[in-house]
């Protein structure tokens, strides 16, 4: 895997750990730090930033690097690390893969040698899996009733969708999925579920899984289909309800953001480690 064998990684959550230990069972060299209160290291070593960019050949930051902008996200740092310091020790030269970095300011990464692995398509494709089965027991929690024989709508027909929509029908299910091309709906037919349009959903559901990123349930369409359900929104930040009218309709929503990094950890940063393998392989072809 070209000249790289060694890695860094500095901050992050547990996925960030799983990450290390993968690269460890690998065979390369892994360094981590900002995980000095986290209570299993899983047999990795606690060492001090400045020494592990000193060390390694390339450096992983997390997802997302920073929250705040400021400081890099590092739950399980015994002390905050300002991001700024980090950047600057690191230089423009090593190679660093970071997930979702736009949050800082751009001018702080300017001339460094930096790739977003968060962007990549592949990615996206492999998080769908444990997102949707996130999904899935987050409503086993939380509503009432058996999935099995539910109603289900299940809001876009994307990666994510599509997985969680057949797992909800593989376990008896009535699955709806709005969508908003005709020939998504002749898939999501085919695949024996019944199509709505993302536009003017119609009947009534117990639960609803949101994964578009953009408003779809406003007020009317929360009145019309949602008035007694779960909604459980997985799309990013805004997400696709208007909160304030299903407050008002006293509608249950659940935010569940980031679901793979919350309940599948180990494959959340198994993820990471390939997607990075797979950069680092098209980096090193480039350069033949």
């Amino acid at each position: 895997m070209s000249d790289i064998n060694s890695f860094g990684i500095i901050g992050g959550d547990i996925r960030q750990l799983y990450c290390a230990r993968s690269i460890y069972e690998d065979g390369l060299d892994i360094t981590v730090s900002g995980f000095g209160r986290s209570s299993d290291m899983m047999g990795m070593k606690e060492t001090p930033a400045d020494a592990v960019i000193e060390r390694v050949d390339a450096i992983i930051l997390p997802l997302p690097v920073s929250k705040d902008g400021e400081r890099l996200n590092s739950p399980f740092a015994e002390e905050p690390l300002p991001l700024s310091e980090i950047i600057n020790s690191i230089g423009k030269d090593k190679p660093v893969f970071a997930g979702m970095y736009g949050s800082a300011d751009p001018a702080m990464f300017k001339g460094m040698n930096i790739s977003c692995y968060s962007s990549r398509e592949e990615f996206a494709a492999a998080n769908a899996v444990p997102t949707a089965e996130g999904a899935i027991g987050t409503a086993i929690n939380e509503f009432d009733g058996t999935l099995n024989g539910s109603r289900i709508l299940v809001m876009g027909y994307g990666r994510i969708g599509r997985i969680l929509s057949m797992m909800l029908r593989g376990m008896g299910a009535e699955v709806s999925v709005s969508v908003r091309r005709l020939k998504d709906a002749e898939m999501v037919r085919a695949a024996g579920m019944k199509p709505e349009f993302t536009d003017h959903p119609e009947g009534s559901y117990d639960i609803i899984f949101n994964t578009v990123p953009v408003l779809v349930l406003d007020a009317r369409t929360l009145a019309r289909c949602a008035s007694d359900a779960l909604i459980i929104d997985l799309a990013s930040l805004p997400g696709g309800i208007d909160d304030n009218a299903a407050a008002r309709m006293g509608i249950r929503v659940i935010h569940a953001l980031s679901m793979p990094g919350k309940t599948a950890p180990r494959t959340a940063g198994i993820i990471i480690k390939n997607t990075i393998y797979n950069m680092i392989n098209e980096m090193y072809k480039n350069n033949l």
